[in-house]
C-alpha cells in the first residue's frame, strides 16, 4: 500500500470519527415534526375556541398602561391552569412566565397588554364595556396569542432544550413598559427576544418584517408660547402668540424638507394647537405639541435639538417667549426598532417552513410608527414582525391601528400563537450547544 493511500484512508477515517462524535453529542429530537404541528394544534377547536374566549374577555375590559390589573389577573389564572410558574408583579402589572428546563439558553417572547383612551365605534357583541377605553391597537390579541404559545409549548415542554420566558408587558402605549421590565432585571440571562404586532392590512396567514430598522424612534414635545393679550381690534397693543405659533409650525416643517437628508426618513408633526377662547380677544399664550421621529439615533437627537432652537428662536422673532417640554420623564423617548440580522434569518426559515415562501414578506418597507420593543433590542438581540389579521369582510375602507373602528380577524390568532412557539422552540434547539457544561434534563420546578 502506498503512502498516498495510507494518508487518504487515515483522513477519511478521521472524518468518519468526527461525524460520529458530533451525532453522539447532539440530542436527536423530532423538532421539525413538533414545530410543523404547532399550527395544527393552535387551529384545533380546543385551543382556537379557548383563545377566542380570552381575547374577547380582554377586549370587553380594556385597561390603560400600568392599570392592567384585571388583564394581569386573567393571565395569571390561565398560567396557573397550565401549570406554568411566573413572577408577578413586575413593572407594576407585568407577568413573566417560564417554560422548559429552567436552565440556559433563555429566549423570550413578548406581548403588550394595555389599551388606548379611545371610544370604540364598532358595534359587535364583545364591544368594550368601559367608556372611553378600547383595544384599538390589538394588544388583546397579542396577549391571547402569547397565552396560546404558552399552551403549545407547555404540551411540548419535555422537548424544550432550555427555557422560554413569557413576557406579558404593561404600558407600551407611551409608558415605556418595556424599559421598566428591563430595569426589573428579569431578562438578564435572555439571549434573544421575539415580538409581533397585528397588521390589519395583511391577509390571514401572511407575515412581514425585515432585517435592520423596521420602526422609527419617537419622541413628543409641548411648547408654551407666551405673548401679551389684548383686543383683536387694536393688535398693536398686544403681542400675538397665535401669529408666533403659526410661524413656529411652518418653520418646524423646514427641519425635514430643508435640513434632513432626503434619503434619511424623518417626521415632525404638530398635532396639538390650543389658544384663545373668543373671536375678538388675542390670548396671552398658545400651547402647541407634537411628535418627531427618525430611523437613526443621530437624526433623532438632531431633530430634538433643532425643534427646541426653532421654537424659541421663532417665538423671539415675534417678541414672544417660549418654553419647550419634551416630556421624556412622563413619556420616554422610544429608540428605533432595529431587527437583528441573525434573528431575521431564523425568522424567515421558521415562517417559510410554516406558512410557505409566498406568505412571507422578508423585505417590508419600514414604517414611521414606533414601538417600545426597541428598548429590549438595545439590551438583547431582538426581532419584531407583523402578523396578518385582515378582516374577512370586504370593506371599501380597511380599519387601521389606533382607530375606533379597528376590527381584527380572529382567524389570525393560531398563526401568531404557533409562530411565537416555533420561533422560541427552534431557537433553543439551535443554540443549546452554545451553553457548555450544562446538564440538560427536565426540571419540574424552575
Amino acid at each position: 500500500m502506498s503512502s498516498t493511500s495510507i494518508k487518504f484512508n487515515t483522513f477519511h477515517f478521521c472524518i468518519i470519527i468526527f461525524i460520529l462524535h458530533v451525532f453522539a453529542a447532539t440530542p436527536i429530537l423530532s423538532d421539525s415534526s413538533s414545530i410543523n404541528n404547532f399550527l395544527d394544534i393552535a387551529k384545533s377547536p380546543e385551543v382556537f375556541d379557548w383563545m377566542i374566549s380570552i381575547r374577547r374577555k380582554i377586549h370587553e375590559n380594556p385597561e390603560l398602561g400600568f392599570e392592567e390589573f384585571e388583564t394581569s389577573k386573567l393571565i395569571r389564572s390561565e398560567l396557573d391552569k397550565l401549570g406554568i410558574p411566573y413572577k408577578h408583579p413586575v413593572a407594576i402589572t407585568g407577568v413573566i412566565g417560564f417554560i422548559g428546563t429552567g436552565l440556559p439558553p433563555f429566549v423570550a417572547i413578548r406581548a403588550d397588554m394595555d389599551a388606548l383612551p379611545m371610544q370604540e365605534m364598532v358595534e359587535w357583541e364583545h364591544k368594550s364595556k368601559v367608556a372611553g377605553k378600547m383595544h384599538a391597537c390589538g394588544h388583546d390579541a397579542h396577549v391571547t396569542m402569547l397565552l396560546g404559545a404558552a399552551k403549545i409549548l407547555k404540551h411540548h415542554e419535555k422537548e424544550i432544550q432550555g427555557t422560554v420566558v413569557l413576557v406579558f408587558q404593561p404600558a407600551e402605549e407611551g409608558g415605556g413598559g418595556a424599559k421598566k421590565i428591563l430595569d426589573a432585571g428579569v431578562l438578564e440571562n435572555v439571549t434573544a427576544i421575539f415580538g409581533l404586532h397585528i397588521g390589519p392590512e395583511l391577509p390571514i396567514g401572511e407575515v412581514a418584517s425585515r432585517s435592520g430598522p423596521i420602526l422609527a424612534g419617537s419622541g413628543f414635545f409641548e411648547a408654551k408660547i407666551s405673548g401679551k393679550g389684548g383686543h383683536a381690534a387694536i393688535p398693536q397693543q398686544a403681542i400675538d402668540p397665535i401669529l408666533a405659533a403659526s410661524n413656529v409650525i411652518i418653520s418646524l416643517q423646514h427641519l425635514v424638507s430643508r435640513e434632513a437628508d432626503p434619503l434619511d426618513s424623518q417626521v415632525v408633526t404638530i398635532a396639538k394647537f390650543q389658544g384663545g377662547s373668543a373671536f375678538n380677544v388675542i390670548p396671552d399664550y398658545v400651547t402647541i405639541g407634537g411628535t418627531f421621529r427618525a430611523f437613526s439615533q443621530q437624526s433623532f437627537n438632531q431633530l430634538r435639538q433643532r425643534i427646541e432652537e426653532v421654537i424659541i428662536g421663532q417665538a423671539a422673532v415675534h417678541r414672544c417667549n417660549a418654553t419647550v417640554d419634551f416630556q421624556d420623564g412622563v413619556k420616554p423617548f422610544y429608540p428605533p426598532t432595529v431587527n437583528n440580522a441573525d434573528l431575521h434569518e431564523h425568522f424567515v426559515n421558521v415562517a417559510v417552513n410554516m406558512l410557505g415562501i409566498n406568505k412571507v414578506d422578508s423585505a417590508m418597507t419600514p414604517f414611521m410608527g414606533s414601538e417600545d420593543f426597541s428598548f429590549y433590542q438595545e439590551a438583547i438581540p431582538g426581532y419584531f414582525f407583523m402578523l396578518g389579521v385582515k378582516s374577512s369582510l370586504h370593506k371599501k375602507f380597511e380599519s387601521s391601528l389606533h382607530s375606533p373602528y379597528l376590527e381584527i380577524n380572529e382567524d389570525g390568532l393560531p398563526y401568531g400563537a404557533s409562530l411565537h412557539a416555533s420561533l422560541a422552540f427552534s431557537y433553543l434547539l439551535k443554540h443549546q450547544q452554545d451553553v457548555p457544561g450544562v446538564e440538560r434534563k427536565y426540571h419540574d420546578e424552575l
